[in-house]
Protein backbone atom coordinates (compact mmCIF):
# COMPACT_ATOMS: atom_id res chain seq x y z
CA UNK A 1 0.00 0.00 0.00
CA UNK A 2 1.39 3.45 -0.99
CA UNK A 3 2.05 5.92 1.60
CA UNK A 4 -1.17 7.55 2.52
CA UNK A 5 -3.38 5.25 1.22
CA UNK A 6 -6.89 4.29 2.94
CA UNK A 7 -6.71 0.74 4.52
CA UNK A 8 -8.67 -1.60 2.69
CA UNK A 9 -10.21 -4.69 4.65
CA UNK A 10 -12.80 -7.25 4.29
CA UNK A 11 -16.14 -6.02 5.12
CA UNK A 12 -18.39 -7.31 7.89
CA UNK A 13 -22.07 -7.14 9.10
CA UNK A 14 -21.47 -4.06 11.29
CA UNK A 15 -20.50 -2.31 8.29
CA UNK A 16 -23.42 -2.45 6.78
CA UNK A 17 -24.78 0.74 7.05
CA UNK A 18 -21.38 2.68 6.41
CA UNK A 19 -21.74 0.76 3.11
CA UNK A 20 -25.02 2.16 2.32
CA UNK A 21 -24.16 5.63 3.23
CA UNK A 22 -21.55 5.59 0.80
CA UNK A 23 -23.62 4.24 -1.62
CA UNK A 24 -26.38 6.51 -1.85
CA UNK A 25 -24.18 9.42 -1.55
CA UNK A 26 -22.03 8.01 -4.51
CA UNK A 27 -25.40 7.55 -6.14
CA UNK A 28 -26.81 11.07 -5.19
CA UNK A 29 -22.92 12.76 -6.58
CA UNK A 30 -22.26 10.33 -9.73
CA UNK A 31 -25.94 10.21 -11.61
CA UNK A 32 -27.60 13.08 -11.48
CA UNK A 33 -28.99 13.70 -14.62
CA UNK A 34 -28.31 10.43 -15.67
CA UNK A 35 -31.07 8.94 -12.99
CA UNK A 36 -34.12 10.87 -12.30
CA UNK A 37 -34.08 13.29 -9.61
CA UNK A 38 -36.81 11.21 -7.69
CA UNK A 39 -35.10 8.54 -8.02
CA UNK A 40 -32.14 9.53 -6.25
CA UNK A 41 -34.18 11.29 -3.60
CA UNK A 42 -35.79 8.29 -3.21
CA UNK A 43 -32.82 6.42 -1.86
CA UNK A 44 -32.46 6.18 2.05
CA UNK A 45 -29.59 4.52 4.06
CA UNK A 46 -32.00 2.76 5.94
CA UNK A 47 -33.50 0.54 2.93
CA UNK A 48 -29.69 0.48 1.36
CA UNK A 49 -28.42 -0.76 4.86
CA UNK A 50 -31.47 -3.44 5.01
CA UNK A 51 -29.88 -4.46 1.61
CA UNK A 52 -26.40 -4.73 2.55
CA UNK A 53 -27.08 -6.23 5.82
CA UNK A 54 -28.63 -9.08 3.98
CA UNK A 55 -25.73 -9.50 1.86
CA UNK A 56 -22.68 -9.35 4.33
CA UNK A 57 -25.19 -11.78 6.96
CA UNK A 58 -25.21 -14.35 3.89
CA UNK A 59 -23.73 -17.64 5.14
CA UNK A 60 -23.51 -18.83 0.87
CA UNK A 61 -19.97 -16.61 1.19
CA UNK A 62 -20.75 -15.91 -2.65
CA UNK A 63 -20.60 -11.72 -2.42
CA UNK A 64 -17.23 -10.56 -1.29
CA UNK A 65 -16.69 -6.95 -0.04
CA UNK A 66 -13.97 -4.89 0.69
CA UNK A 67 -14.20 -1.77 2.30
CA UNK A 68 -12.02 1.55 2.29
CA UNK A 69 -11.59 2.56 6.09
CA UNK A 70 -10.51 5.56 6.11
CA UNK A 71 -8.47 6.09 10.04
CA UNK A 72 -10.66 9.83 10.09
CA UNK A 73 -13.81 9.62 8.15
CA UNK A 74 -14.90 5.80 8.46
CA UNK A 75 -16.04 3.66 5.44
CA UNK A 76 -15.44 6.13 2.71
CA UNK A 77 -15.46 3.47 -0.44
CA UNK A 78 -16.61 -0.46 -1.51
CA UNK A 79 -16.30 -2.89 -3.89
CA UNK A 80 -18.29 -6.25 -3.90
CA UNK A 81 -17.92 -9.12 -6.46
CA UNK A 82 -18.70 -12.49 -6.76
CA UNK A 83 -19.56 -15.35 -9.42
CA UNK A 84 -20.78 -13.72 -13.30
CA UNK A 85 -24.64 -12.93 -12.75
CA UNK A 86 -25.38 -13.32 -17.03
CA UNK A 87 -25.50 -16.17 -19.27
CA UNK A 88 -22.16 -15.39 -21.14
CA UNK A 89 -19.96 -18.88 -20.71
CA UNK A 90 -17.00 -16.51 -21.18
CA UNK A 91 -16.56 -14.69 -17.82
CA UNK A 92 -16.61 -16.07 -14.58
CA UNK A 93 -16.31 -13.05 -12.04
CA UNK A 94 -18.08 -10.12 -11.79
CA UNK A 95 -17.77 -7.02 -10.59
CA UNK A 96 -21.29 -6.20 -8.74
CA UNK A 97 -20.35 -2.62 -7.41
CA UNK A 98 -17.59 0.08 -6.55
CA UNK A 99 -18.24 3.52 -5.06
CA UNK A 100 -16.20 5.94 -3.39
CA UNK A 101 -17.49 8.82 -1.52
CA UNK A 102 -16.62 12.17 -3.96
CA UNK A 103 -13.90 13.50 -1.85
CA UNK A 104 -12.25 10.49 -1.83
CA UNK A 105 -12.14 9.74 -5.11
CA UNK A 106 -9.23 9.97 -8.07
CA UNK A 107 -6.83 9.26 -4.81
CA UNK A 108 -6.02 5.48 -6.06
CA UNK A 109 -8.36 3.80 -3.64
CA UNK A 110 -10.57 2.69 -6.40
CA UNK A 111 -7.34 0.56 -7.67
CA UNK A 112 -6.78 -1.08 -3.95
CA UNK A 113 -10.43 -1.84 -3.78
CA UNK A 114 -10.30 -3.59 -7.16
CA UNK A 115 -7.43 -5.35 -6.73
CA UNK A 116 -8.44 -6.29 -3.62
CA UNK A 117 -11.41 -7.88 -4.73
CA UNK A 118 -9.77 -9.65 -7.72
CA UNK A 119 -7.66 -10.93 -5.19
CA UNK A 120 -10.25 -12.97 -3.66
CA UNK A 121 -11.68 -13.82 -6.76
CA UNK A 122 -9.20 -15.48 -8.09
CA UNK A 123 -8.83 -17.55 -4.73
CA UNK A 124 -12.33 -18.24 -5.14
CA UNK A 125 -11.00 -20.04 -8.78
CA UNK A 126 -12.56 -16.92 -11.10
CA UNK A 127 -10.06 -16.10 -13.96
CA UNK A 128 -11.99 -13.21 -15.97
CA UNK A 129 -13.93 -9.64 -15.00
CA UNK A 130 -16.79 -8.30 -16.38
CA UNK A 131 -18.31 -5.03 -14.73
CA UNK A 132 -21.62 -3.05 -16.20
CA UNK A 133 -21.35 0.82 -16.25
CA UNK A 134 -23.88 2.89 -17.19
CA UNK A 135 -23.14 3.96 -20.75
CA UNK A 136 -23.58 7.92 -19.67
CA UNK A 137 -21.42 7.45 -16.22
CA UNK A 138 -18.28 9.94 -16.04
CA UNK A 139 -16.89 6.40 -13.96
CA UNK A 140 -16.05 4.91 -17.01
CA UNK A 141 -12.90 6.67 -17.39
CA UNK A 142 -12.14 4.36 -14.09
CA UNK A 143 -12.69 1.55 -15.68
CA UNK A 144 -10.38 2.48 -18.71
CA UNK A 145 -7.57 3.52 -16.82
CA UNK A 146 -7.59 -0.42 -15.92
CA UNK A 147 -7.04 -1.38 -19.25
CA UNK A 148 -10.63 -2.84 -19.15
CA UNK A 149 -12.43 -3.82 -22.85
CA UNK A 150 -15.76 -2.91 -23.58
CA UNK A 151 -17.70 -5.98 -24.48
CA UNK A 152 -20.77 -5.34 -25.25
CA UNK A 153 -24.17 -3.51 -24.14
CA UNK A 154 -27.70 -4.10 -22.39
CA UNK A 155 -30.44 -2.13 -21.17
CA UNK A 156 -31.45 -1.18 -17.72
CA UNK A 157 -34.39 0.07 -16.13
CA UNK A 158 -33.81 2.45 -12.76
CA UNK A 159 -36.88 4.76 -11.80
CA UNK A 160 -38.65 3.74 -14.59
CA UNK A 161 -36.38 4.94 -17.43
CA UNK A 162 -34.37 2.78 -19.62
CA UNK A 163 -30.66 3.10 -19.76
CA UNK A 164 -27.66 1.99 -21.16
CA UNK A 165 -25.27 0.22 -19.31
CA UNK A 166 -21.98 -1.47 -21.09
CA UNK A 167 -20.05 -4.80 -20.38
CA UNK A 168 -16.11 -3.88 -19.52
CA UNK A 169 -13.98 -6.89 -19.09
CA UNK A 170 -10.58 -7.82 -18.36
CA UNK A 171 -10.22 -11.07 -19.72
CA UNK A 172 -7.10 -12.44 -17.20
CA UNK A 173 -8.06 -11.10 -13.37
CA UNK A 174 -4.39 -11.08 -12.86
CA UNK A 175 -4.02 -7.89 -14.44
CA UNK A 176 -5.69 -6.11 -11.89
CA UNK A 177 -3.86 -7.38 -8.76
CA UNK A 178 -1.68 -4.88 -7.35
CA UNK A 179 -2.53 -3.02 -10.35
Amino acid sequence: MSEGAIPIREATPADAFAIARVHVDSWRTTYPGIVSDGFLAGLTYEKRGVIWTGILGSAEGQTHVFVADDRSDGVVGFASGGPYRGKDDNYDGELYAIYLLEAHQHRGTGRLLTSALASRLLEAGKHSLLAWVLMESTARRFYESLRSVVVMEQDITIGGATLKEVGYVWEDINTLINN
